[in-house]
C-alpha cells in the first residue's frame, strides 16, 4: 500500500479531456506502476489518499472501504459558529443532473448519507468554526453538501459556499486521518497528516 498527501487542486484520477490527464494516480504510477486508486478525494480537497499495490490488494482495500472498516476524519473551517458542539447530518444525496458536478439533498430519491461532526474551535474575527468531520458514508461532495445544508458551508467552497467562499485561496477541507487494520497482517494503522491551514 501507499498513502500519499494529495495537494488541493490536483485530480485524484485523470478526468476527461487532454487538460485533465494530470492526476495524483498518474504521478504515483510513474514511480510505482502497480499503484491503484482505492478511494478518491475531490480535486479541491487535500490530504491522505490510499493506493493499493496491485489488483489483489485493491480488492481487499476496496472491500474495507465499502464495509466501512476504515475510519476517515477530515478537518475543515466552516462559516459561522456551530450551534452544537457535536452532532450528525443525516440527509440523502443525489446528483444534481442539470448542474453537474453538483450534488443535492433529495429526500425522495437520494441515497442515505451520514456525516458526524465535532466543533474544535471558533474564530470570532473570521466568524468561522474549525470542525472535525467523519463521513460515515462516502457520497460525492458529501461533506461539502451536508455542511452547506445545515447553514455552515465550508470556507472557500466555490460550488456550495455562496458568500462563505470568502477570500480563502482554496477549499478549507483536508483528509487528516485514516485508521484501519492492515488487510494482510491485521496490524492496526493510524495515519495522520495535519492540514496546511
Amino acid at each position: 500500500m501507499l498513502v500519499v498527501n494529495k495537494p488541493a487542486g490536483l485530480l485524484a484520477v485523470p478526468g476527461r479531456g487532454a487538460d485533465k490527464l494530470d492526476s495524483l494516480a498518474t504521478r504515483v504510477q510513474q514511480e510505482f506502476p502497480d499503484a491503484l486508486i482505492v478511494h478518491r478525494l475531490d480535486m479541491s480537497t487535500s490530504g491522505l489518499l490510499l493506493l493499493a499495490r496491485g489488483e489483489q490488494m485493491q480488492r481487499r482495500f476496496s472491500y474495507m472501504f465499502r464495509e466501512r472498516l476504515v475510519d476517515k476524519r477530515y478537518l475543515a473551517w466552516v462559516a459561522g459558529r456551530m450551534e452544537l458542539a457535536a452532532g450528525a447530518v443525516d440527509l440523502p444525496l443525489v446528483a444534481d443532473w442539470p448542474n453537474r458536478p453538483r450534488q443535492k439533498v433529495d429526500v425522495a430519491i437520494g441515497r442515505r448519507s451520514l456525516t458526524r461532526y465535532r466543533m474544535l474551535a471558533y474564530d470570532a474575527e473570521a466568524d468561522s468554526s474549525r470542525v472535525e468531520l467523519e463521513p460515515v458514508t462516502g457520497r460525492t461532495h458529501q461533506l461539502r453538501v451536508h455542511m452547506a445544508a445545515i447553514g455552515h458551508p465550508i470556507v472557500g467552497d466555490a460550488l456550495y459556499g455562496g458568500e462563505a467562499r470568502g477570500s480563502a485561496q482554496r477549499l478549507q477541507l483536508h483528509a487528516r486521518l485514516l485508521s484501519l487494520a492492515h488487510p494482510v497482517s491485521a496490524v492496526p494503522l493510524t495515519l495522520v497528516c495535519e492540514p496546511p491551514f
